[in-house]
């Protein structure tokens, strides 16, 4: 078995991989922890740590202590695998947490460059930064294949056995320039002109390569584990991240202290790559995205749209029940709109084009909050009304690059779950408790449990007064107290009209992601001239709470298939059961059987015209959470013999027993 988890004594992971046969992870392996099963056939989604009281900056984790609400049961929780097997502890530390590590991938990313500047002299350098799990840098060069990198790689091999010394020089800002000039460089003198500070540090690799660059690197090539370093993939981006200039060739690598770092890091992003939504979208039939429709528009396929129509509905029957008013609001409106709110002047870019409808120009809606202050205005409202809660599952539109797209993740069109609260200042701690409150209940009944909590203060430019800001801060630092959970300051990293509180989820492979924000507004009441009047029959400014939980449903819907690997829940599962007949001599019985479960709810279909053992499989390859297999001995007993995708073969029961069960484990978020 293999168990990552959150070490007491370092940023780093703790992994037990197994000696045997070791498995796969992903991505961001930094600040994340779980318990993962040997196969990855599934894993425990249960807290691995007590959460902690928040005291000012004590931790970023918190776990859900909501003692009312369900106990859930996912699907992950049952597929852990018991085979038990020896295993060794592996250490993936972070550059946070090693700048040994931070060192060697700021030196591999140089030794990259100088490899393929060998292999292909005519390749102009640009920059190579480290990042998150290893490092890259961008050429101007022709299109490279698998075959470039494996003989980059190699090169690079050569390099590190070298065992070349890094030299740091420091030279005049001429000096710079004349050597540029000497290699033709351009992209590296159009970077000197953007450094402001003198004199310029240079780095080279032995007297054979060089490099502006300000550091850190490690004392020569041969401190670099050349097992421990691996070339990942190439990418086109554009020089400066603008499409309107060249489109460069970027050689992603990973590089790590040890080998056994780098497998462990390998298994990770193998398994990532097994729960990609968009491949898993794709094979199991839940959405897709038409090119003759265009990039980031999203079609929900029937079960997607099942998924999407249950989340939906719990949505709106929790914030029913926590005193939300339901809208439902335009998808346009007119640009002055816009102007007033503030988006015309600083959104701008992220808003598609006005059109013209006789002879007033309108504009697709970037944000729904406009139109939720609009609501507001419709009437006189005083102090005795607040608080104010109105929610939307508002569509809107943005718009992205194109190469910035990606499946579910980054879209141009997507539906927020938004609300806003219009509240009295002594209102906001309450208030902001119970959208943590509501945040947490609903993350759980999705099975996530861990979340990463951080309270952003005032920055320096900002709108509203000390004494408010003071307020609101206060407020929100309560709220967080109250409900127990620790988080992080993030001190001036509030937005420029109010602190917020941003909240990330753990997903079952350790990932976070940003999903709820809570953010208390001073400058749209201000624009928009939104006001109530108090007990002294006085116009005074009300408070204005933005806040989202699940963020956007189809970035939700990502996040949900790849914590679960496709494999939803029974309650989830946008096809429940799956009836199959030994032969199509059961046809009345078995149109019967369907029939009832349809009628009770419960989400089922028919398969048949193949031998039973290809069903199952089929059944199984679609995920399909329940079986029921219907014979000649079913027929005359009037019962299905049931078979679980995670359990095997469960047995035969009545129809009715059948019915019953899956009901009792839907209602209460348990297993078959």
């Amino acid at each position: 078995m293999f168990v990552l988890q959150r070490m007491a004594t370092t940023t780093g992971l703790l992994l037990h991989l197994p000696l045997v046969r070791p498995i796969s992870p992903n991505v961001s392996t930094s600040r994340f922890f779980l318990a993962v099963s040997t196969q990855f056939a599934g894993i425990r989604n249960k807290s691995l740590f007590p959460r902690k009281k928040a005291s000012g900056i004590s931790t970023s984790i918190a776990v859900a202590t909501d003692s009312s609400a369900p106990s859930i049961s996912t699907q992950n929780e049952n597929l852990v695998d018991t085979q038990k097997e020896e295993s060794e502890k592996v250490v993936l530390p972070t550059n946070e947490s090693s700048e040994k590590l931070l060192r060697i991938r700021h030196t591999c990313a140089h030794v990259m460059a100088m490899a393929v500047q060998k292999l292909f002299p005519d390749a102009k350098v640009t920059i190579g930064p480290w990042i998150e799990n290893g490092f890259y840098y961008d050429f101007d060069m022709e299109p490279l294949g698998d075959k470039d990198l494996k003989k980059i790689k190699k090169e690079m091999e050569r390099i590190i056995s070298r065992n070349l010394p890094l030299v740091r020089e420091e030279v005049s800002r001429d000096e710079a320039q004349r050597r540029i000039e000497a290699i033709n460089e351009p992209y590296k003198m159009e970077i000197l002109e953007s450094i402001k500070e003198d004199p310029i540090t240079i780095y080279h690799i032995g007297n054979e390569w060089w490099d502006l660059c300000a550091g850190p690197h490690v004392e020569s090539t041969g401190k670099i584990n050349k097992r421990a370093v691996e070339l990942e993939t190439v990418a086109g981006a554009y020089w400066r991240g603008d499409e309107k200039n060249p489109m460069l060739q970027r050689i992603y690598g990973t590089a790590w202290e040890t080998e056994e770092q780098l497998k462990a890091y390998l298994h990770f992003k193998e398994e990532a790559k097994r729960r990609d939504h968009r491949r898993l979208g794709k094979d199991l039939d839940l959405f897709s995205i038409q090119d003759d429709a265009g990039g980031g528009l999203v079609f929900w396929h029937p079960k997607g749209a099942v998924v999407r129509s249950i989340i939906e509905d719990l949505w709106k029957k929790l914030h029913r029940e926590r005193g939300y008013d339901l809208l439902y609001t335009p998808h346009v409106a007119k640009a002055e709109l816009w102007k007033t709110s503030g988006h015309s002047d600083f959104y701008a870019e992220n808003m598609y084009n006005q059109m013209d409808v006789e002879d007033e120009l309108y504009q697709l809606r970037p944000m729904n909050c406009p139109y939720h202050i609009l609501f507001y205005k419709r009437r006189l409202t005083s102090y005795q009304d607040f608080p104010i809660r109105v929610a939307e599952l508002g569509t809107v539109y943005r718009y992205e690059l194109s190469g910035s797209l990606h499946g579910l993740f980054r879209v141009r069109g997507f539906t927020q779950d938004d609300a806003h609260i219009f509240c009295l200042d002594d209102q906001i701690k309450d208030e902001i408790r119970g959208v943590l409150d509501l945040t947490e209940e609903l993350l759980l009944q999705f099975g996530f449990n861990k979340f990463e909590v951080n309270l952003s203060t005032r920055p320096p430019k900002s709108v509203g007064n000390d004494d408010i800001w003071d307020k609101a801060t206060s407020a929100l630092r309560d709220a967080l107290s109250d409900k127990g959970w620790g988080y992080d300051i993030d001190e001036g990293g509030g937005a420029f009209y109010g602190p917020k509180i941003d909240i990330k989820i753990e997903d079952a492979l350790g990932r976070k992601w940003q999903c709820s924000t809570i953010q208390v507004d001073f400058n749209l009441p201000q624009r928009f001239d939104i006001t109530y009047v108090n007990s002294n029959s006085e116009k005074k400014r009300p408070i204005m709470i933005h806040r989202a939980v699940l963020g956007s449903l189809e970035r939700f819907f990502g996040i949900l298939i790849e914590n679960y690997a496709g494999d939803f829940p029974l309650w989830l599962s946008p096809i429940q059961v799956r009836v199959l007949p030994v032969t199509d001599a059961q046809l009345p019985y078995w149109k019967e059987v369907t029939k009832k479960l349809k009628a009770v709810g419960i989400r089922a279909e028919v398969c048949h015209g193949e031998r039973l053992p290809k069903l199952i499989r089929n059944a199984e390859t679609q995920k399909i959470p329940l079986m029921a297999v219907v014979g000649a001995k079913e027929v005359e007993t009037q019962t299905v013999t049931v078979r679980s995708r995670f359990g095997g073969e469960i047995g035969t029961i009545t129809v009715d027993d059948f019915v019953g069960r899956i009901k009792f484990a839907s209602e209460n978020r348990t297993t078959f």
